[in-house]
């Protein structure tokens, strides 16, 4: 079997490989492909997986031997799923491979912005603190979560896990969710997106990117919520207007702002957030553990294997 991989690079970094992989096939991989070179690399080859690089119905149709297509990630957008039903190949995906770190993720930045981290390191660089006439140096306030509300929108397995860390922590958790009251945990409740906003001291973003949650953090929204309150963005980048987000941030409306997406990655060098206050915004990198990143290839080469075997899982 021809085997491709499109996007490798940022799966493997320097302390991965595709041996698991390599064990099923001819493969070939590449560290990064522009959209003009899909169709050509992709040339023969069985089975694609790609991260990143799209996988849309034009490139699809130029594909005849193409039988399956391997999303090295949860999310699956990046393939034209009716495109490939159509012409009966199979795409699978790697779910929950990265609930851990992301959920991890969440609370550094909580830490950071609620007991103010980064800031506190970066003065006792420039030797606030060893001016100091007292035994303890502080010119902005830290914040204890216990008693906190922590707003969660989605609850699937990172929007839980997230939830159950709040709990432990002895934070008030409500939820946006589909599910049903009764099939939370009880330190849970669900509540309407207009009460999340108003309640929350904390928000935290785990849903789809739909066209109903397309800048769903946006001024109108943004409007509604406490003064001071920190957001928390590990689900996609479009969910938060950025520019509205910005221009809160300079007004003090939102005390912080703590990403690890943003809407177009990478990003431009002038993105509007980049210069605000208490904007703290990470590369990508939630997902990307040594241990997630190992277990998403090995769930890659499992869901391969299983195709070839003629029992497709995590088929989507």
């Amino acid at each position: 079997m021809k085997i491709v991989v499109l996007d490798g690079y940022t799966a493997v970094q320097n302390d991965l490989s595709w041996k698991e992989i390599e064990t099923l096939g001819d493969v070939t991989v590449y560290d990064r492909t522009c959209p003009e070179e899909t169709v050509d690399r992709c040339a023969g080859a069985e089975a694609v997986l790609t991260n990143k690089v799209i996988m849309s119905e034009d490139v699809i149709n130029h594909l005849p031997s193409l039988k399956y297509i391997g999303v090295l990630a949860t999310g699956y957008n990046v393939v034209d799923i009716e495109a490939a039903h159509k012409r009966g190949i199979v795409v699978t995906n790697i779910p929950a491979y990265s609930t851990q770190s992301v959920a991890q993720m969440v609370f550094a930045h909580i830490l950071n912005a609620a007991m103010q981290v980064n800031h506190y390191a970066e003065e006792n660089r420039m030797g606030r603190w060893a001016r100091s006439e007292d035994f303890c140096w502080m010119d902005t306030p830290v914040m204890e979560l216990c008693g906190k509300t922590l707003g969660i929108v989605g609850l699937g397995n990172i929007g839980s896990t997230v939830a159950s860390i709040a709990h432990a922590f002895g934070m008030k958790v409500i939820a946006q969710t589909s599910k049903a009251q009764e099939q939370l945990p009880i330190y849970i409740n669900k509540v309407t997106d207009e009460e999340l906003f108003q309640s929350s001291d904390i928000i935290t973003l785990h849903c789809p990117l739909t066209d109903n949650t397309r800048e769903m953090i946006c001024a109108e929204s943004i409007g509604k919520m406490k003064k001071g309150v920190i957001v928390v963005n590990t689900g996609r980048g479009p969910l938060v207007n950025e520019q509205d987000m910005a221009a809160a941030l300079k007004e003090g409306r939102v005390g912080a702002f703590c990403a690890d997406v943003l809407s177009v990655e990478p990003p431009s060098a002038d993105n509007p957030l980049f210069s605000c206050p208490n904007a703290f915004i990470t590369p990508h990198i939630a997902w990307a553990s040594h241990e997630a990143r190992a277990r998403l290839i090995h769930v890659a080469a499992q869901n391969l294997c299983a195709f070839i075997s003629g029992q497709p899982q995590n088929t989507v």
